[in-house]
């Protein structure tokens, strides 16, 4: 049985690198030294595993150009070709699958029983649209009486990349594989918070045969290499994953050039429960729903709306459950929840304890730090007696933290499901058929799960609505994006021309 201890030595062992040598970009197909630096540190304790780059306008100019010279030729390369590199990409991946997951838990806090899948779920992303990379550009056919139409498509060009620090890896093989199957070239950004497994993906292009200039790296913050690459004219595209805010930013910044954007933004889920639910399984999903990945995804369901005739018992027994989840170290096999990824993080969540108590909510577990752990660690907490107007019910935590609010019948239901800004996603928990549907189609949000926690089937669409994105993921709805659809009209001589300037 794996221990603590051996996941440490080994994490120890394939972090060395990085705190030996300063973190670069990586710059058709070489690694370009960092001139400027800033640290990175774990959440686990604060201390430091190494020195990143701190990209400029200039290297993200270098970046993007790399990327323009390598889009005719890749954009030509067969499909076929193409589904094979990226297909020896998914090997590569898969064979550096412990090193993956333990960087990856390592630089975002997130337990190892979460991040040991990392690998498997990028692999996967890279399979399923290589796949498909035959079938990108694939039209349709529009007769007419006497014109023939048909469609088709066409890799857009240059695309920028800009990825979150929650789940780093898998979210940037998410963007990148579609992307690459379809034709474009890519120059990506990750988060700052966690750079570490970006510059592991670009190693495995380079070693699966991606042609130099196909896939960039810059690494740097947000406000300098980001908004260089969100304003670069020769970038056709942004994909980016964060926080709202951000992307109205984004979307602000790439205005001047008409650029293409696609968002994955913020949500404040919620997941209904209705008395004849399966109430073991929707405690169980409601559970994992929240405190998984440490409360940081955007998927979570943070708010639960739970049937005013179960209130009670449904939330003494997830009372009970939420005090027997175990926080620990990331690299433990049995941690549940670890640190959440920054101080400054850590202080935003721990803030909201604050607004619940003066908004008049209860805190029934948690609401505290766990600073015997190490400086970033706070434990699950469950906010009750509260109402949809409250801050801590508007608002997206991003942490361990659920809200629960009661409700009287399926009108209030959705009324206060939808009573937020965001729109990405939600839960419902009932044994009624016919309410199911009804659930799906009342909700304001761009995916909805049907007495399940999410389950992700790759051809689906993924995105949200209202502040929650713009766009969506997945299938041939990511081509869509990193695509132009054009259609010719080819005329087969027996129509009227009108005639002007004829006597």
């Amino acid at each position: 049985m794996v221990t603590l201890s051996d996941n440490l030595a080994r994490a120890k062992r394939h972090l060395k690198r990085f705190a030996d040598t300063p973190l670069g970009h990586f710059i058709n197909g070489e690694t370009v030294p960092a001139a400027e630096t800033f640290e990175n540190r774990t959440p686990v304790d604060n201390s430091l595993l190494g020195h990143v780059a701190r990209g400029t306008p200039a290297d993200v100019d270098h970046a993007t150009a790399a990327a323009r010279d390598a889009f005719a030729p890749w954009r030509d390369t067969p499909a076929t070709k193409r589904k094979g590199i990226l297909h020896r990409m998914a090997d590569l991946i898969e064979q550096r699958a412990e090193e993956i997951a333990l960087v990856e838990s390592m630089d975002t806090g997130q337990p190892i029983r979460y991040m040991s899948k990392a690998a498997a779920r990028g692999a996967a992303n890279f399979r399923f649209f290589a796949d498909r990379a035959s079938e990108a550009g694939d039209g349709l056919a529009l007769p007419a009486d006497h014109h023939v139409n048909y469609t088709l498509r066409q890799p857009i060009g240059p695309v920028g990349v800009i990825t979150p620090w929650n789940t780093p890896f898998m979210l940037a093989t998410w963007k990148i594989a579609p992307a690459l199957a379809a034709g474009c070239t890519v120059v990506h950004k990750p988060a700052e918070f966690s750079p570490l497994t970006a510059t592991l993906l670009v190693e495995i292009a380079a070693e699966a045969g991606l042609p130099p200039g196909v896939l960039n790296l810059v690494n740097g913050l947000g406000e300098e290499a980001g908004r260089a690459l969100t304003e670069h004219p020769a970038i056709r595209a942004i994909a980016f994953v964060g926080e709202s805010i951000t992307g109205s930013r984004i979307m602000a910044q790439g205005a001047s050039t008409l650029k293409r954007v696609h968002f994955e933004l913020g949500g404040k889920n919620p997941v209904i429960v209705f008395d004849d639910a399966d109430l073991e399984r929707a405690l169980d999903a409601v559970v994992f729903m929240i405190y998984s990945l440490n409360g940081e995804r955007c998927t979570s369901s943070s708010r639960l709306l739970v049937q005013k005739s179960i209130h009670d018992a449904f939330v003494a027994n997830l009372v009970r459950r939420v005090e027997k989840i175990r926080i620990g170290h990331p690299l433990d096999p049995a941690t549940e929840v670890g640190p959440l990824i920054h101080p400054v993080h850590r202080s935003k969540v721990m803030g909201y304890m604050d607004v619940a108590r003066e908004e008049g909510a209860t805190i029934a577990v948690g609401g505290s730090v766990a600073d015997a752990l190490g400086p970033n660690y706070v434990k699950p907490t469950l906010f009750t007696n509260a109402r949809n107007t409250m801050r801590i019910a508007q608002e997206e935590i991003f942490g361990p933290v659920l809200t629960v609010i009661p409700f009287d019948d399926e009108a209030e239901a959705v009324a206060l499901a939808n009573d937020v800004a965001y729109g990405l996603a939600g839960y419902v928990w009932t044994g009624d058929v016919g309410r199911s549907h009804r659930m799906a189609r009342d909700l304001e949000a761009g995916m909805v799960w049907i007495n399940s926690d999410n389950v992700r089937h790759l051809p689906s669409p993924f995105g949200g609505m209202k502040a929650s994105g713009i766009g969506r993921d997945g299938g041939d709805y990511s081509f869509d994006f990193y695509m132009e659809t054009k259609n010719v009209c080819v005329a087969l001589g027996s129509h009227r021309i009108p005639k002007l300037g004829v006597t």
